[in-house]
């Protein structure tokens, strides 16, 4: 059932945190969103309220959660930075408040149990996901997964020419952040393959990851113009350091053996930013060459061709303006909102991710600590 044909009345929407996403991606689109209405927009930065009130002056803007009659929400959508995900969102999950995650939905397994626990204490639903899985040509290529017999590999990668967000910042802080590319893009790659790999778990994983472009001014994101988040991003002890990675490559291999190939760069040597999904079966196999987020230096056009028996073919995508995916993520939201018997899946694909994620990084570190004893 889709969100046009849902009765009701417009589900009461608190937004916390505000910064460039919450401004640039949610309020506007569930402002205009027939079956949302926001009730108030959060943040304990005064400018980030300042910024909201002046753009959009008929929401209320409130500087902590509490100050909210929670009462009065029936979801949050949570888009703080990533060390607050677990925290913001285990509070109002404990008060029974269903809450929408922007990923990484968490940065520990540990934080995953958490979020679980506060789950089942508070009845909440928890709901998270990449917006990305909701893209038409996306949909498109996992509606040809049928058509490929048994899956063999998955091969995953984003990689953009510039675009390493808010150098400096928080971004590029691990204590604050989780990681870099691998957490911020890797997300949304496991995120699609999700429904290809079904339930399964890796029970192989091993990656590396590298830095060359982080410090670079030219390797800067161009399209998100973003102050270093404020004091919300400083924990005590911090340096204001990069220690993240640009780059990730990892190789994972489920439990009942397809393999998955992954690239997360936040900057490369390419012309584009390109984002390339193959997947492979024993009758076929189908890529997507498109350009995901909002970056302007982008594929023109995606394009998506199906392989097989020596041939190939070029498979129709349907055109979209740049972030249509996200109007189609809240249509999902409301149908999950309004249907008390979806099954709860964001938990589960949490725990894989985020466990692949920590494997990747722990195989690169082993590496590192090698290279580094041979050198010594």
């Amino acid at each position: 059932m889709s969100a046009a044909t849902h009765g009701g009345p417009p589900i009461r929407t608190a937004v916390v945190g505000l910064g460039w996403a919450a401004r640039s991606i949610w309020l506007p689109r569930l402002r205009r969103h027939p079956g949302f209405a926001v009730n108030a927009a959060i943040d304990p930065d005064p400018a980030s309220r300042a910024a909201v009130a002046a753009e959009f002056p008929d929401t209320p803007v409130l500087s902590a959660v509490h100050d909210t009659d929670l009462a009065q929400v029936d979801l949050a959508v949570v888009a703080v930075p990533n060390h607050l995900h677990c925290e913001i969102a285990c509070g109002l999950l404990h008060k029974g408040v269903p809450v929408f995650l922007e990923k990484p939905v968490c940065l520990t397994s540990a934080e995953a149990e958490q979020l679980a626990e506060a789950e089942r204490v508070g009845g909440a639903r928890l709901l998270a996901g990449s917006a990305a899985r909701h893209r038409a040509d996306v949909r498109a290529l996992l509606a040809s997964v049928g058509d490929l017999g048994t899956i063999r590999h998955v091969e995953l990668s984003w990689v953009r020419a510039r675009g390493v967000p808010d150098a400096g910042g928080w971004f590029t802080r691990r204590r604050l952040s989780g990681g870099g590319a691998l957490v911020d893009l890797g997300w949304h790659l496991f995120d699609i393959a999700a429904p290809v790999l079904g339930s399964a778990n890796f029970s192989q994983v091993t990656g590396t990851v590298s830095g060359d472009f982080i410090a670079r001014d030219s390797a800067r994101v161009s399209w998100r113009a973003e102050k270093a988040e404020d004091g919300r991003g400083s924990a005590p002890g911090d340096d204001g350091g990069i220690d993240v990675e640009d780059t990730a490559r990892a190789f994972l291999v489920t439990d009942d053996g397809v393999s998955l190939s992954l690239q997360a760069s936040w900057a490369s040597h390419e012309e584009r930013d390109v984002t390339r999904v193959r997947i492979e079966g024993e009758a076929g196999s189908a890529t997507l060459r498109c350009t995901f987020g909002f970056s302007p230096n982008r594929l023109e056009h995606p394009e998506l061709i199906r392989t097989d028996e020596g041939r190939t073919r070029a498979v129709p995508v349907p055109e979209e303006p740049v972030g249509t995916e996200y109007d189609r993520q809240l249509d999902e939201l409301l149908d999950q909102l309004r249907d008390p018997d979806r099954p709860r899946r964001a938990v589960d694909e949490a725990r894989r991710t985020i466990g692949a994620i920590e494997r990747i990084y722990s195989s690169a570190r082993a590496a590192q600590e090698k290279t580094r004893s041979y050198r010594a």
